[in-house]
């Protein structure tokens, strides 16, 4: 940051994004923060398409590294979720230089993939939270603007209200770190406040995910568990029995972890940020 400006690099690791979604979110940026102060250096890669995919998995992975290994970027901010991160990841971690481990990684979703596999290599902060493509959710400006005062000014009044209350955090939606469980890039996060959220399940497959997670060794043991939102769970037929704050409750039960409530994550506006790891928040 030689001239004072934040530069946060903008790519897009997993689904394609929508047309205008990049062009939104820098009209918003450039409405409430001065010019001098930051710059979105948006990738080309985000406006890729190959399939399902925002480019092919090589091109994004190239992307990513360029951002990440690049001393001038002080932040990479992930554009989009859906699907497509733990692709990248045997193409992305091996090459990962020594400016990729001072930046700030933030994202949420399917974007947990990469998160937890830098989390494991103790690769820069990575933090849980809004992204670009949630400029589309009702509440996303706010949700976007919370993003950027956290990157551009350090603004600590979006981090979930847990986060700095003692322990370490992390925050993950529920699938994609069961999907983690049983690789390389599974996190050891003993010790820490670990936060879950999901979206578009069954409960049976949280509940099928949730005794994957708990069950897996390289997770550790988490000092206490808590549950954001599940939204737009899709019914069962016929119906589970349990709530997902049930089916938490349950397998933290059955593992001896501590369950300590709700956490303000999940797929919508309101979405906090995490910082992972330890994080002091300012008096």
């Amino acid at each position: 940051m030689p001239d004072g400006k934040i530069r946060i690099g903008v790519m897009a690791p997993s689904s394609r994004l929508k047309p205008g979604i990049l062009e939104q979110a820098e009209r918003l940026a450039a409405r409430h923060f001065p010019t001098d102060r930051y710059e979105l250096v948006l990738h080309p890669q985000c406006l890729l398409q190959a399939g399902h995919f925002a480019g092919p998995d090589a091109l994004r992975a190239a992307a990513l590294l360029e951002l990440a290994n690049d001393p001038t970027i002080d932040a990479l901010w992930f554009a989009h979720g859906g699907y497509g991160s733990f692709r990248l990841l045997d193409r992305v971690m091996p090459h990962l230089l020594a400016p990729a481990r001072n930046k700030i990684y933030l994202g949420y979703s399917d974007v947990g993939s990469l998160l937890g596999a830098f989390q494991r290599d103790g690769i820069g902060r990575p933090v849980h939270g809004p992204m670009p493509a949630d400029i589309r959710r009702p509440g996303g400006d706010e949700a976007v603007l919370r993003a950027l005062s956290f990157l551009i000014l350090g603004a600590e009044d979006g981090i979930e209200p847990q986060v700095g209350a003692g322990l370490p955090a992390a925050a993950f939606n529920i699938t994609i770190l069961a999907h983690l469980a049983g690789t390389p890039f599974m996190p050891d996060l003993s010790g820490y406040l670990l936060m879950l959220e999901d979206v578009s399940e069954p409960i049976y497959r949280l509940d099928r995910c949730l005794g994957q997670i708990f069950s897996a060794p390289a997770l550790g043991r988490p000092a206490g568990i808590r549950l954001g939102r599940c939204s737009d769970i899709i019914p069962n037929d016929p119906d589970f029995g349990q709530s997902e704050e049930e089916i938490v409750q349950h397998w933290c039960e059955r593992s001896g972890i501590p369950y300590l409530g709700r956490a303000d994550i999940g797929h919508d506006g309101a979405n906090k940020i995490v910082p992972f790891g330890p994080w002091r928040m300012t008096p």
